[in-house]
């Protein structure tokens, strides 16, 4: 027996659901957990993809391998069709998604006993606000990848629509909701009105890029990265001026999606080019083992964590650990710092909202429930800014990872 799985491919996490007696069931893709992290690690020793949960243990294992995670991001961009040789193979990063969805489909069919030759997956609003060639283009790309993956076809829904329909009993008839999803690389939004019992009337979708790897790239940049040499002064190889380091690597570092295409033999000399001539050596000789030693995904987990951190309650000093540059170094991330340097970010995120509303012409006061889902959602600054843009509007936690795949499980039986 064929059907259709519901599928949410995540810029961090990804998960996947069926309709049964009319209630979402989410299907256990490792072990027991509802949602396994959006990642891949090439095994060169056992010469193997691993994903998941997996792929993360053996980064954090030190095993010899490429990991990749928060591929997402890379959608509409010429990175998604460049090939490299990876296990004796030569792939481009359509074929690595295709093979993580592979993965999940097998998985999906060998916990259900069914086969699946149609997916509905969840997608971005808007992959790029920005560039529309870009985000026509990651539609594309997607499409690509699930057709590689073996599923004959594929159909999408917006991603805070699907979280409506899984929310929508949190309403009373003629109640206005917004749907606010913070995910890994977007911010989605999604106006309804509950019409009845079970039907609700969508008023309005919008979204911009600015996701949770974006907070995560703000604080590496602000916090961890002047301790690689970003902004230090590099002396000129005759006379005595001096430049500031280029920003391009430090920046790179930072980004998730982009941290695999720094170990290369040309990246690992510039920077001992610029150690070279620095005037603040140690910085740079950091810098250098990072790239050596290829752990910049190990950096960005420390920094995921201390972000985390610094927005648990009661969690009096706040830290972002530096254990794999030098033993039991730490740098303090305080909440007030940490909501600072996020507030810009925030705002984005609140200016989103106020458009979604814009484009439905209905006032700020009318929205009386802000339901938050989505892993970054759960972060005080980006509530503050819907709340205070929102003031009639009580807040609502839905699931934080998984509303998105309960509204598409729910809506697979409409395909």
């Amino acid at each position: 027996m064929s059907g259709v799985l519901g599928i949410d491919f995540g810029t961090s996490n990804s998960a996947a659901g069926i309709c049964v007696d009319g209630k979402p069931h989410l299907i256990a893709l490792e072990g027991d957990a509802d949602t396994m992290p959006t990642a891949v690690f090439f095994d060169y020793d056992a010469k193997e993809m691993l994903l998941g949960a997996q792929a993360s243990d053996a980064l954090l294992s030190g095993d010899e391998g490429r990991y990749m995670r928060g591929l997402k991001s890379l959608l509409g961009t010429n990175l998604m069709r460049e090939s490299r040789i990876l296990l004796g193979e030569r792939l481009d990063f359509i074929d690595i998604v295709a093979r993580f969805l592979a993965r999940l489909k097998a998985r999906a069919e060998a916990a259900t006993g069914r086969s699946f030759d149609t997916a509905l997956s969840g997608r971005p609003v808007r992959f790029h606000s920005v560039d529309k060639r870009r985000d026509a283009q990651a539609l594309v790309d997607l499409t690509e990848c699930y057709h590689r993956a073996g599923f004959d076809t594929v159909h999408f829904m917006n991603e805070p629509e699907a979280a409506a329909r899984a929310n929508r009993d949190v309403l009373a008839p003629g109640d206005l909701g917004l749907i606010v999803d913070i995910g890994g690389g977007t911010s989605d939004f999604t106006l309804f009105r509950q019409k009845g019992e079970t039907e609700i009337d969508i008023l309005a979708s919008y979204g911009v890029r600015i996701g949770g790897t974006d907070f995560d790239r703000r604080l590496s940049i602000a916090r961890v990265m002047p301790q690689l040499g970003m902004g230090s002064a590099i002396r000129h190889a005759f006379g005595d001026d001096t430049h500031i380091a280029p920003n391009g690597m430090f920046n790179d570092l930072a980004t998730w999606a982009k941290i695999p295409f720094l170990y290369t033999a040309d990246t690992i000399r510039a920077a001992k080019d610029l150690h070279k001539y620095a005037v603040h050596e140690g910085r740079m000789a950091r810098l250098v083992k990072v790239l050596e030693e290829e752990l910049g995904h190990d950096l960005a987990f420390a920094v995921e964590a201390g972000k985390i951190m610094a927005n648990t309650p009661g969690v009096e000093k706040p830290v972002i650990r530096m254990d794999m540059i030098k033993r039991k170094a730490v740098l303090p991330l305080p909440a007030e710092m940490m909501t600072a340097k996020l507030a810009k970010l925030a705002s984005g995120i609140g200016e989103a909202a106020e458009a979604t509303l814009a484009q439905a012409q209905v006032s700020p006061d009318a929205v009386n429930k802000l339901i938050f889902v989505g892993g970054s959602s759960l972060m005080q600054v980006v509530e503050d800014a819907l709340t205070s843009r929102l003031p009639q509007a009580e807040v609502h936690r839905g699931a934080a990872l998984t509303a998105i795949v309960d509204g598409l499980a729910l809506a697979t039986v409409e395909v």
